[in-house]
């Protein structure tokens, strides 16, 4: 039987005190319990940042990579090794700006992957330039006189896009955040979740400010309703909703061809084709 203590790392820990980044990786470690997820079932990847640290603090296989590279090296692993529980944990930087690209194709092909977003409206690690997500006029230690140009809103891009499962927590909310984690995880197909998670030191609000304007989706917030959850991504107000935004129907998943056809399970499984198999399969393209 899983228990937390199995995750717990001797990795010094080097995120402010009192950061909300804690609440995150307390969350997770409570879904993945709940999970039953044993720490050899599970792989975190995170590129440059102060979300990107996360995976140091778990006692379970990670790879911490390139900034703005963590959803590609998280498609490579899920592909190879497709039984292991592949979780993306990156920041807004991280995530929307290096790693935009990155984040749009993955939502085209659709992989068995979670991606959590720590969405704090700012780069933490360099000391507080703006990123993708701040919102417009707010001061940054670059951006003096006000941002001017526009946030992303990428929950919205995602239902766009089809996005299956689509949510945003809170850091604050624990159990709230474990209950979406969890969700998440478990969701066959590309699960997207942006997290508020406040910055203590270079964030513009005290988390104070953040409790009094989120709220929990309720029950009578129909998940299913595709044009409702892009209303409520896009809606501009001053509280702050927190949930499944968008839960549909997932299409097939990437490479789901390839394991019906080859293999249903790792490709270190695979083994190598003979000289003939390689030639009939040149010879069919030489025809095309």
């Amino acid at each position: 039987m899983t228990k937390i203590e199995d995750y717990q790392s001797d990795a010094e820990n080097q995120w402010c005190p009192g950061c909300s980044n804690f609440g995150i990786l307390q969350a997770l470690k409570l879904a993945l319990v709940e999970l039953g997820k044993s720490p050899h079932e599970v792989c975190l990847v995170s590129g440059i940042g102060q979300a990107a640290k996360l995976p140091h603090y778990l006692k379970c296989n990670f790879f911490n990579g390139l900034h703005g590279r963590a959803v590609p090296v998280a498609l490579g692993i899920h592909v190879t090794h497709p039984e292991l529980t592949t979780i993306v944990t990156t920041g807004d930087g991280d995530c929307y700006g290096e790693g935009g690209n990155h984040f749009l194709h993955a939502l085209r092909r659709n992989p068995d992957i979670t991606v959590m977003v720590h969405n704090n409206e700012i780069y933490a690690l360099t000391k507080g330039q703006a990123s993708p997500t701040t919102p417009l006029a707010e001061k940054r230690t670059l951006q003096i006189r006000g941002v001017d140009i526009v946030p992303l809103n990428m929950p919205a891009v995602a239902i766009l896009q089809g996005c299956s499962f689509v949510a945003r927590g809170f850091a604050g909310e624990v159990d709230h955040l474990k209950d979406l984690i969890a969700m998440a995880i478990r969701h066959r197909g590309f699960s997207y979740l942006d997290v508020v998670q406040p910055c203590i030191t270079w964030g513009s609000h005290p988390m104070r400010w953040y409790r009094d304007r989120v709220f929990q989706l309720g029950h009578d917030y129909d998940k299913h309703d595709r044009e409702l959850a892009l209303h409520t991504a896009m809606a501009a107000s001053e509280k702050i909703p927190i949930g499944i935004l968008y839960e549909g129907k997932s299409p097939k998943t990437f490479g789901w061809r390839f394991r019906e056809t080859v293999t249903a399970g790792p490709l270190t499984a695979v083994e190598l084709p003979t000289k003939q198999q390689i030639e009939t399969v040149l010879s069919e393209f030489k025809k095309a």
